[in-house]
């Protein structure tokens, strides 16, 4: 076969999405290594430092809606949400399309619906310790994290670290936001944050949702 007619190789690592249910089964949470195909991510991370060196960034808040604000003492990240406006957007969402999919038949969650957004963090942001959807508000079912920061040094800082569910104060995970790297966890169950990065940091963060309009009254992504 001719490379202009080669497969384009998989977004989303196949064989990572077994791991990836059960780890959800297991402790609610799942990190891996090369899950995201290298080219992407550089494809990725092309766009997102486009966006950041021409200011097109929105800065990000804390809340929804009418009670969206921004706190820099919470949060210090740029945002931009995908919206399939380029190939690599495309090929990102295409491939948690399928994970949506592969979670609902093998976990039964309905899940209706997945949003994403770039995230830049400056040198020198951070994200403190949170949760992602409030209990007995869990239209955020699962949240995601894809890095897509190449050669990330090992003194870089900015990694996410998870905390036990049940002792928030108990770390019990580390990541690294190195490129092709891929974190997923329950929202409403999981804390989390970002530690102070020494480098700029990019990442798409994302949540599959539940349809949780009720009445009549739509209730939106973002």
């Amino acid at each position: 076969m001719s490379s202009s007619t080669a497969l384009t190789p998989p977004a989303f690592e196949p064989s990572a999405q077994i791991d990836l249910v059960d780890a959800l089964i297991e402790q609610g949470w799942y990190v891996g290594h090369n899950v995201i195909n290298q080219e992407l991510c550089y494809a990725l991370h092309r766009e997102l430092h486009h966006m950041a060196e021409h200011d097109v960034l929105d800065e990000a808040g804390i809340g929804r809606g009418q009670h969206h604000h921004l706190r820099k003492d919470i949060r210090g990240d740029a945002i931009h949400w995908l919206d399939r406006e380029s190939d690599a957007q495309r090929r990102y969402l295409d491939a948690m399309a399928n994970l949506q999919q592969a979670l609902n038949q093998a976990l039964f969650l309905g899940l209706f619906e997945y949003e994403a957004h770039f995230a830049h963090y400056p040198p020198g942001a951070f994200y403190q310790r949170h949760l992602d959807s409030f209990r007995g508000r869990a239209n955020r079912v699962i949240s995601t994290v894809g890095y897509l920061n190449p050669h990330w040094p090992s003194d870089g800082g900015g990694e996410m670290v998870i905390y036990h569910p049940d002792d928030p104060s108990r770390e019990i995970a580390r990541v690294v936001p190195e490129a092709g790297t891929f974190a997923c966890f329950l929202s409403e169950t999981i804390p989390h944050e970002v530690l102070p990065t020494r480098c700029p940091r990019a990442s798409i963060a994302g949540w599959f949702r539940r349809n949780a309009s009720l009445g009549g009254v739509l209730d939106p992504a973002r």
